[in-house]
């Protein structure tokens, strides 16, 4: 049966030499898995020398690749033979963590850098299968074990994995990955953006062995236009999928209940339960769910609860509630670099909940799964945006299927979270045709994906009927979008912050608004009166005049102000103040706060209700 699965599985791999990307496995944060964290051997490849001969021809394209291409990870056979690289001589990089921030030289580095891991591996069971899981690599990742390609993934903060059964050995096993960070015009994001473009395995990598026919994927939620009945699939994957029985227990509702699959390994079900105990930001009550079938078991931590629109409402199992939200990047609180640990999100969700938010918008990329599943312990709603950024290729086939993939990597592994209420489509992208063509696209895959969320995106305001002191959102994307949401920088890169006392908002879609982004810099610790740029005394009362103004919104249901730490940035270049750090953050990169951050705290804390007080 083993040999009959593993031909039936694999066949198109070993007639190709190399693997199409499997779909993702959900859940893995739950299975037992093995990290391969830890020191990777690299070496950087600027011109692609392992990768390419020097008729700029692939070497993993080639029937017998030559010993001269890296993921071959070759030695030489005598002292005569030449070979102009070795893996065991170089120095070595840690895994999950960006190459920027541990090396020196590596800060600026955008290119090539190869990736080499050594490892030994017996199964825990036989017969099962096998695959190795990243977590996350930016950018493009080729990935080769024991000299097999196994496949290319492009996008840098989505999960993706390959199987690896019968490549795998008891011994002397070398993953090495390729990983390419370079800027493309016609990438998501594309080539300018305001954060670090940070290279590398950003974030875990681990081999998951499962059995030979297992539970892929599952959706289990509250039906959203039915908040009594529970409302999923579930999918399996192997040689043996149809007609098998699938087990759904849900202890605390006393619910265990029985379905079979169809010949696609697929079932979908919809169960009734009178007494749903409902996920909120007061109670993020979680459920155990068992998913049970022949050969497989797996256990996950859901929350039930619903999130309408209704006129300028946002409702939360039908009760009005305002956003009290915050913006954050996946950096490190801990250590300088990309986040990716549990104790980065603790640490950024304690300030979170320190500052009074019950909402943080995730910009302007997929954070890590430790973000998603704390909010959902924490009672945190998030907004989760694809990293449709700017300006992009809109006419590019390519680049909208790029996009679209990413979105439904980030989905797939996040639709089970109750504390993720929208999906955002992109950030302060320009009103042309082709572009509306695009995020509709986009919208309408989405809801078609899961249609149990709201859509939203970071829009722009613009002057009403050319009067620059009255505001509105004149875009075609607003009349998709569930939220109307929107940056705006009046007081920083739009006047003086007593400007905004002469603004007024004239809203004409009747959907609940959110304010997206809004702030200014401040360098901790520089002081001086409010009229001087770069002060905390400045921040704070641009903080202080724009939540006067945002309050005569009548449509308004919250905002996520722009940002909870200084991040990283290569476009902010200014001495003695930036030093390569935006500095709009309400917190320090070390951990100060700023004076800002108890305007803010202490609007949420008086602020209770969803309406204008």
């Amino acid at each position: 049966m083993f040999k009959k699965v593993l031909s039936v599985c694999m066949l198109f791999a070993f007639l190709t030499n190399t693997f199409a990307q499997e779909n993702l496995i959900i859940n893995t944060y739950n299975r037992s898995s093995t990290s391969l964290g830890g020191n990777w051997k690299y070496i950087i490849d600027p011109y692609e020398n392992g990768y390419y001969n020097y008729r700029y021809e692939p070497f993993d394209q080639q029937e017998s690749p030559q010993a001269s291409a890296f993921f071959m990870n070759s030695k030489p056979k005598d002292r005569s033979d030449l070979l102009e690289y070795n893996f065991d001589a170089v120095d070595s990089l840690n895994v999950p963590g960006d190459w920027n921030s541990q090396k020196k030289e590596l800060l600026y580095y955008e290119g090539t850098l190869w990736y080499k891991k050594s490892f030994d591996y017996t199964p825990a069971k036989t017969p099962s299968r096998q695959f190795i899981y990243f977590e996350a690599s930016n950018y493009k990742s080729e990935v080769y074990l024991n000299g097999t390609k196994l496949g290319t993934h492009i996008g840098g903060f989505t999960p993706f994995n390959f199987e690896i059964t019968g490549i795998v050995k008891k011994k002397d096993n070398f993953l090495i990955v390729k990983v390419d960070n370079k800027r493309l015009k016609e990438g998501i994001p594309t080539l300018n953006t305001d954060w670090w473009n940070y290279g590398g395995l950003t974030r875990d990598v681990s081999l998951i062995e499962i059995p030979l026919n297992f539970i892929q994927d599952y959706f289990i939620q509250l039906n959203h236009e039915n908040d009594k009945q529970i409302k999923g699939y579930v999918k399996l994957n192997g040689g043996v999928i149809s007609n098998q029985k699938i087990i759904i227990n849900i202890p605390d509702l006393g619910i265990k209940k029985e379905f079979v699959t169809d010949d696609r390994g697929y079932v979908s079900f919809e169960i009734i339960a009178d007494n749903i105990r409902y996920w909120s930001t007061e109670n993020p009550f979680l459920y155990d769910i068992n998913i049970q079938s022949k050969e497989d078991e797996i256990t996950d931590q859901i929350g039930f609860r619903t999130i309408h629109t209704k006129g300028d409402q946002i409702l939360l199992n039908n009760i009005p509630i305002y956003l009290k939200g915050i913006s954050i990047h996946e950096e490190s609180p801990m250590r300088e670099g990309r986040g990716h640990s549990l104790e980065d999100a603790e640490q950024l969700l304690q300030w979170v909940q320190e500052l009074g938010c019950n909402y943080i918008r995730l910009a302007h990329y997929p954070h890590n799964e430790h973000m998603i599943r704390l909010a959902d312990k924490k009672g945190i709603l998030v907004w989760e945006e694809n990293p449709v950024y700017w300006t992009i290729s809109w006419d590019n086939p390519k680049t909208y299927q790029n996009a679209e993939n990413q979105l439904s990597e980030l989905i797939d592994r996040d639709k089970n979270r109750a504390s993720v209420i929208i999906w955002s489509m992109a950030n302060e992208t320009p009103n042309v045709p082709a572009r509306n063509t695009f995020l509709t696209k986009l919208a309408k895959y989405t809801k078609s994906k899961d249609p149990t969320r709201l859509i939203s995106a970071a829009l722009e305001q613009s002057d009403y009927q050319g009067n620059k002191f009255i505001r509105t959102i004149d875009d075609p994307f607003a009349d998709v979008v569930d939220i109307l949401s929107f940056n705006q920088y009046i007081g920083w890169y739009d006047g003086l912050p007593e400007k905004c006392s002469k603004i007024i908002w004239k809203i004409t879609q009747n959907k609940p608004v959110l304010i997206s982004e809004f702030g200014g810099g401040a360098k901790y610790g520089l002081h001086g009166d409010k009229e001087e740029r770069w002060t905390e005394e400045y921040q704070e009362n641009l903080y202080v005049e724009t939540l006067k103004m945002l309050e005569k919104i009548d449509q308004l249901q919250g905002f996520s102000p722009w940002i909870l730490v200084d991040f990283r940035s290569p476009r902010r270049v200014l001495p003695k103040i930036q030093d390569g750090w935006n500095r709009k953050g309400l917190i320090s990169e070390d951990g100060n706060k700023k004076a800002a951050f108890y305007v803010l705290q202490n609007f949420y804390k008086n602020k209770t209700s969803p309406n204008k007080e």
